[in-house]
Order: C-alpha cells, then sequence, then structure tokens
C-alpha cells in the first residue's frame, strides 16, 4: 500500500536555529527553513524533517549515517570545525573511529544530542 509514497524521517531539536547554524555551516549540508522546522537536503532528493520539540529528550540511536568516501579525512576535518566524536568502546582509535567488525564508522552529536554518523562506503 505504502510502497511508492514518499515517505522521509524526521527527528526533533530543542533549538531549530542551532540546528540550523549545525546543519548548515559545520556539516555544510543545504537547509530549507519553512513553518518553524528545517528540512535537510540531503543526497539522493529525499529530505529529513527537523522539527522543534519544547520537551525534547536526545535520540540514543543513530538518526542519520553519512556514507563518506574516507571516513579518516572526514573525522579530521570535521573536528578541524569543531565537532567531537563519541567514544562508546574500546575498539574505536583515537580520532573516534570504530575500526572493529564491519565498516569503519565514527559517530558524533548534533547540539541537540541526537547521534550521527559517518560511515565508510
Amino acid at each position: 500500500m505504502l510502497q511508492d509514497s514518499k515517505a522521509f524521517s524526521g527527528f526533533s531539536v530543542d533549538d531549530v536555529p542551532r540546528a540550523k547554524e549545525f546543519y548548515e555551516q559545520t556539516l555544510g549540508i543545504g537547509v530549507d527553513e519553512e513553518n518553524g522546522m528545517l528540512r535537510l537536503r540531503i543526497a539522493g532528493g529525499t529530505p529529513i524533517l527537523v522539527y522543534p520539540k519544547a520537551n525534547h529528550v536526545p535520540a540514543e540511536y543513530t538518526t542519520v549515517n553519512f556514507p563518506v568516501a574516507d571516513v579518516e579525512a572526514t573525522v579530521r576535518e570535521l573536528t578541524a570545525r569543531g565537532v567531537t566524536f563519541e567514544k562508546y568502546n574500546d575498539e574505536q582509535d583515537e580520532l573516534g573511529i570504530y575500526r572493529g567488525q564491519g565498516p569503519l564508522i565514527a559517530w558524533f552529536k548534533d547540539p541537540a544530542g541526537n547521534v550521527l554518523s559517518i560511515i565508510q562506503e
């Protein structure tokens, strides 16, 4: 029934202007703002809705995975832009890159505390 729907995902933040600045300026993602909400313009054309929520609780799971060609180079670039990478286990190196089983991945948070990642393509 819904297989042809133009579905999209979304998540909440506690401060829309701060989120807009982070996604647009720090991460370099195209952002549209309308009706107090954001739409992140990502590759593939399907937007991600970012909406305000007064009693926002950060997601404890990865809300968005960004595939990149070179995780290490991207970690270094984002670190230079002020992003702090999370350390969740001992299989992460000094940059915060997980080098265990599976693809290289590194996690970080947006200003609202939502978990995001960059993952090796």
